[in-house]
């Protein structure tokens, strides 16, 4: 019990500056993930809960985050309206993400859809970012707001634009 309860609350005190919704998101979102994991004889539970969770944190909140999506510890959520992430998508630790992100997959020429991004961590994410494709953001990247990022991010890089370019890194080189 005590492990469950660590596990749900992972991400509430790194969100005590944002706000209660910001924590109350990815409380119900760490709950949807432990009992997507019940054994079958529990289904029931975690059925109704994702049907919960689902009207919430979807329809209420305006924020789409699959309990499918991998997400590790300590995510910050500021200001979340708008957030959707695709559920393949892989997001790091210590990731930060504010409104009206989008981080998905893409359609492709042929029609079929690309994987999603993968965010390292320490990640901090722009409002109004766009993220999409089969790319790899790397560890302590920064997003500015507004980018829309179609291409690999490399760590410690600092990028803003439509594309997103890289425009500085953080050891203090300028491109």
């Amino acid at each position: 019990m005590q492990d469950f309860i660590k596990y749900i609350l992972q991400d509430w005190q790194v969100n005590k500056g944002t706000s209660f919704k910001s924590r109350l998101i990815l409380l119900m979102f760490r709950t949807a993930q432990v009992l997507d994991r019940v054994p079958k004889i529990l289904k029931i539970i975690s059925t109704l809960y994702r049907f919960f969770y689902q009207i919430v944190v979807e329809y209420i909140f305006g924020v789409e985050i699959p309990v499918s999506v991998q997400i590790g510890s300590n995510l910050q959520l500021h200001h979340p309206h708008a957030i959707v992430i695709n559920n393949q998508t892989i997001i790091g630790a210590n990731c930060v993400l504010r409104h009206s992100t989008t981080i998905g997959n893409k359609k492709l020429s042929d029609g079929s859809y690309s994987n999603s991004p993968k965010i390292g961590n320490n990640v901090e994410i722009g409002t109004s970012v766009v993220i999409i494709g089969d790319i790899t953001v790397g560890d302590d990247a920064v997003i500015g707001a507004g980018s829309i990022v179609v291409k690999n991010v490399p760590a410690e890089s600092i990028v803003a634009g439509n594309p997103a370019k890289i425009i500085r890194i953080k050891n203090g080189a300028t491109v």
